[in-house]
């Protein structure tokens, strides 16, 4: 067992520097000069030099990755070209609206998913079945830029239902009740639209996967035995099929950031994913790097809390540990 985990901390670890590897030399062989970012061209060649020397950029190539990985792995981010200010506290700004965004709309997509799968693999052949199949199938073929133009056009431009862009209302309301509830106001409609896209792949994958499980012996003795319906389906077929669930949750975790960046841009929202694509659009190397590491740090930490979730979701499961015979 810990022979395992210690194989699989040390690629974790393996894994994280290349990404601060890759991150650092993708951005600098990049079409573009970061340099024309952060200067005026009718800054003197003394100013522009100046500049360069303060941003580190004047330094020799293999200077520049050694104290960029040591800057990743204390997460001192550096300055951002851009706004002139660390990285760090821009990021942290804009975190919360990010996880609030993704995070809610990533737990009731599945939630509701899982819940449509399980009734669906309940009723096969019924009507249930055959609406959560086609609902799933037409939720996750759009693409998901266009059906939120979509919405934002009906529910925000022509029927004002919704305000039309930003994370809250300018200038902000007085109290913090009316704070929270305008920060919600604003937050719905992308939220939303996230559910609608995600929890067709959620339903039929549940689906697919009780409708095999239902389909085993251990369910037939439990039927045999007159257990009630809703015991075999939650307590015993649900709980088997209950690992790669979570595995799939997991896994989807990395997707607060990579998948904001759409989002984000269309409801022009304050947040990683937008930031993350203007740091690219404007070459600003340590804001773009930055959002990339965390998100290669928060993949390697999902694949190993997958791990860790198999053991604890199914007893039977004991990772690294060989079968005694």
């Amino acid at each position: 067992m810990r022979s395992y985990w210690s194989r699989r901390a040390l690629g974790a670890v393996a894994v994280l520097l290349l990404v601060i590897a890759a991150n650092f030399f993708l951005f600098r062989i990049m079409p573009g000069d970061a340099v024309s970012t952060i200067v005026d061209p009718r800054f003197s060649p003394e100013a522009k030099e100046r500049l360069r020397e303060l941003f580190g950029l004047d330094l020799p190539l293999y200077r520049q990755f050694l104290i960029y990985v040591r800057r990743m792995l204390t997460f001192d981010l550096g300055i951002s070209f851009l706004s002139q200010r660390p990285v760090w506290e821009e990021l942290k700004s804009r975190i919360p609206n990010t996880v609030a965004l993704l995070g809610s709309a990533l737990l009731l997509s599945s939630a509701l998913g899982t819940w449509l799968g399980v009734k669906a693999a309940r009723r096969r052949g019924g009507l249930t079945e055959k609406l959560v199949l086609v609902s799933g199938s037409v939720s996750f073929s759009f693409p998901s830029f266009f059906v939120q133009l979509v919405l934002l056009l009906l529910f925000a431009y022509t029927f004002p239902v919704f305000p039309l862009r930003g994370s809250v209302s300018i200038p902000l309301p007085e109290s913090a009740f009316a704070r929270a509830l305008d920060y919600l106001w604003h937050l719905l409609l992308p939220a939303g639209s996230l559910v609608i896209l995600g929890f067709g792949s959620w339903a039929i994958y549940v689906r697919n996967l009780m409708v095999k499980t239902l389909g085993e012996d251990f369910i037939l003795l439990a039927r045999a035995k007159g257990l009630p319906e809703g015991r075999i389906l939650w307590n015993h077929a649900f709980r088997s099929a209950l690992p790669p669930v979570l595995t799939i949750f997991l896994l989807a975790l990395p997707g607060i950031v990579s998948g904001a960046v759409i989002t984000e841009t269309v409801f022009s929202l304050h947040g990683v994913g937008k930031y993350l694509l203007d740091s690219i659009m404007g070459h600003d190397y340590p804001a773009a790097g930055a959002a990339f590491y965390i998100l290669g740090l928060l993949t390697i930490v999902s694949n190993l809390a997958a791990d860790a979730a198999y053991a604890l979701a199914d007893p039977r499961i004991r990772v690294g540990r060989r079968i005694q015979r």
